[in-house]
């Protein structure tokens, strides 16, 4: 039995009468406004190209780690998802098998995000009337793949039909960024920009990170095995990426820990480190170090700092070994911000000509420590709920925990950090919805005239990420 698809219009409002009314009023506001999504992963070489996507399979599910990962929870082998491993490549899965699997446990997504962004995806950029389920699985399809070889399905002209106005994607240090390239030579006015993620580079325990100095070496001319080399290179290719539109960097280490060592310290360490000897305990403090110093990089060339700590990464081994990275394996751990960001507050906090963005899975961490940083050091700003927290409730908790201490204006609006392209509309939308009905129930207390609330609304979806990261 077939059941409907349907996108309920007050779907995350208040359920109150005043607030729902006053909430209905905000989101008219924003509802339209251009998207600015400038943090992310999706693949640039789609606009490069700007080829046909292949199949629902490939475009949908294989890519998306909120799929995976609670799908494996429940036995589902990723193998029969399509996900082939990375030691054989004689493993081959039909697109449409892998999809039916999919379909047969759409159930266990109720009450998640990715079952919200999903549906808006099947019903709105697809047209989909029914439910996707075992019996639908074939007509949903078959129903994309229609759609994915029309011209109106194509990369460029879904960034167009969402309204985009920047995207930022995120690629390694190492990367010559030619889709960025191609795409300016193409004259295509669609503004997609990189991000600087120097964690191949910057991490000891990163896989290949010895060849990777070798690569970095090649590629600026540096001696990236002698610290002053290895600084001199970083700062060759952050100028590059800068040079193709980046304004920011992105650092995703397991903790926020900071250090600030000496030059001599520094240099005993690195020599350690280059050789590929370090212990875990060096590794972490390089780490620590190397954040610093990105502090102090970004005070010099203007690019926004982005720290993403407290993932434990590949916190299952046999799933790395056999698959690789991000596959939903990755699991959030509690972090330390006080005293951990100090060195690097100490050296660089009261710079107003800097911007770090922080971002937590923590959620403890948001009332005792975040908010109050973030309302105290002019550098810093509090990024929204991510990852595993970038949801209806976790957009609520967030706004709930730190607005009275930071303010809003110490936050840098959403970000949907997604490989996921067709969900950007559905995860703006989501969080557009939540902080309009955050901000009619400040309304309907008498905490806010409703003209603030509606300057306030327009602010965290689409000037205050502008205003963040320099777009």
């Amino acid at each position: 039995m077939t059941r409907p698809l349907i996108l309920y219009p007050d779907r995350l409002l208040p359920t109150h009468g005043d607030q729902r009314v006053i909430a209905h009023r905000l989101y008219a506001e924003v509802a339209s406004l251009p998207i600015v999504s400038p943090h992310g992963h999706t693949d640039p070489e789609w606009f490069a190209t700007n080829a046909f996507f292949s199949n629902a399979s490939d475009l949908l599910l294989t890519p998306d780690h909120y799929l995976l990962r609670l799908l494996y929870s429940h036995g589902v082998p990723l193998e029969s998802l399509g996900i082939k491993p990375r030691n054989d490549h004689s493993a081959v899965v039909d697109p449409r098998s892998a999809w039916r699997v999919f379909a047969a446990h759409y159930e266990l997504f109720r009450g998640t995000p990715s079952r919200l962004w999903l549906d808006c995806v099947f019903s709105q950029v697809f047209g989909m009337s029914v439910r996707l389920d075992s019996e639908t699985a074939d007509l949903y399809f078959d129903t994309i793949n229609d759609h994915l070889v029309t011209e109106s399905f194509r990369p460029r002209a879904l960034f167009e039909r969402f309204n985009i106005e920047v995207l930022a994607t995120t690629e390694s240090p190492l990367d010559e960024l030619p889709h960025h390239q191609s795409i300016r030579r193409s004259g295509w006015p669609g503004r997609v920009i990189s991000t600087f993620r120097p964690d191949p580079v910057l991490d000891p325990e990163f896989e290949g990170f010895t060849e990777n100095l070798e690569q970095l070496s090649t590629i600026t001319q540096e001696d990236a095995f002698d610290y002053r080399g290895y600084l001199a290179a970083l700062r060759k290719r952050r100028a590059f990426f800068a040079s193709l539109g980046a304004t920011a960097t992105d650092h995703g280490h397991p903790t926020a820990a900071t250090a600030d060592l000496t030059e001599a310290e520094a240099n005993e360490l690195f020599s350690v480190i280059a050789k590929g000897g370090a212990n875990a305990k060096q590794a972490e403090l390089f780490r620590a170090h190397m954040l610093t110093v990105m502090a102090e990089m970004s005070l010099d060339d203007g690019l926004v700092m982005q720290i993403h700590a407290g993932s434990f990464r590949n916190h299952n081994p046999s799933l790395f070994a056999r698959f690789g990275r991000d596959k939903g394996a990755d699991i959030p751990q509690a972090t330390d911000y006080v005293h951990a960001l100090r060195p690097l507050l100490t050296r660089f906090g009261n710079q107003r000509d800097l911007t770090i963005i922080l971002f937590t899975l923590d959620e403890s961490a948001y009332a005792r420590e975040l908010a109050p940083l973030a309302g105290h050091y002019p550098a810093l700003k509090l990024g929204p709920a991510w990852w595993f927290h970038d949801s209806p409730n976790g957009m609520r908790r967030y706004r709930r925990q730190v607005t009275e201490t930071a303010g809003f204006y110490n936050t840098v609006g959403f970000n949907d950090d997604t490989r996921a392209l067709l969900s950007i509309p559905a995860r703006h939308d989501v969080a557009r919805r939540i902080d309009c009905a955050f901000l009619a129930e400040l309304v309907a207390e008498h905490q806010m005239e409703e003209w603030e609330a509606m300057e306030l609304a327009v602010d965290l979806a689409y000037r205050l990420p502008k205003r963040a990261y320099r777009l």
